[in-house]
């Protein structure tokens, strides 16, 4: 039984080894999937908080934007160097399901990090919350179209695109420049924003949008903080999966 997409047959991985619920009562698994739930809390707060900082301070529409690349690029480079050897550093759910569909992550164990990863950040939003002043909250860095809907979808994926395909490129490929990933990956979250942050916010993370949506009540075209990732980032891990790696490797054979 296969299907070339969604259990990537060509990987060798059947029904059993797609469910694997030897997971759940797996050290390791809980292990990384704790390391996804502090990971993804961190990043919330600190976007989130560079978000609201920008506020308090009253800074211009520049450097709105060149605060907002830097603390989401730089925060997700020294996350992903924290857990990437304990979890491979998703932080991210649109990844988590680029990886399941690769058939490089089991889908109990992609539940788990999904479920980690938003409860993560309705932690870090709610932290947030805690110690902002009232009168500064304002969306917590809530992610809002400022375009409509169909180029709104198709921005969060183009971004989104672009960063998974660099994850696979560097952290996920065996020959890829795996010591590079955090920089690499880092890099793609802030050339992002510069795109992406006057147009959706630049998401690329339904987990990051998820946080503070639920903490302020924000849910303004919520749905295409998920669909737009999740679209680009499958994109993403299929090419890179089925050109680069798998054909590498059937040439080599």
């Amino acid at each position: 039984m296969s299907c070339p997409f969604f259990m990537i047959r060509y990987r060798g991985i059947d029904m059993a080894e797609l469910l694997n619920t030897s997971d759940l009562s797996s050290k390791a698994a809980w292990q990384a999937t704790l390391a996804e739930f502090i990971a993804v809390m961190l990043f919330v707060f600190v976007g989130s908080g560079a978000i609201i900082g920008i506020g308090m301070v009253g800074a211009d529409g520049g450097t709105t934007l060149i605060i907002a690349a830097l603390a989401h690029g730089l925060a997700i480079t020294a996350l992903v160097s924290a857990i990437g050897r304990i979890s491979g550093g998703h932080i991210n759910p649109a990844v988590t399901v680029a990886a399941v569909v690769t058939g490089r992550m089991s889908l109990v164990k992609g539940a788990m990090y999904v479920a980690a990863q938003l409860v993560g950040a309705v932690v870090g939003a709610a932290l947030l919350l805690s110690v902002i002043p009232l009168a500064d909250q304002g969306s917590l860095g809530a992610h809002s179209l400022n375009v409509d809907v169909a180029s709104g979808l198709i921005v969060e994926m183009l971004l989104t695109f672009m960063l998974v395909f660099v994850i696979f490129a560097t952290a996920m490929d065996p020959k890829g420049p795996g010591h590079l990933a955090p920089f690499a990956i880092g890099l793609a979250v802030m050339v992002d924003h510069f795109v992406g942050v006057p147009l959706t916010g630049a998401s690329m993370n339904p987990a990051r949008s998820f946080g503070p949506a639920l903490a302020t009540g924000e849910w303004a075209n919520h749905w295409v903080y998920w669909i737009g990732p999740i679209m680009g980032a499958v994109l993403a891990a299929i090419i890179y999966e089925v050109i680069y790696i798998r054909g590498h490797e059937e040439e080599a054979a």
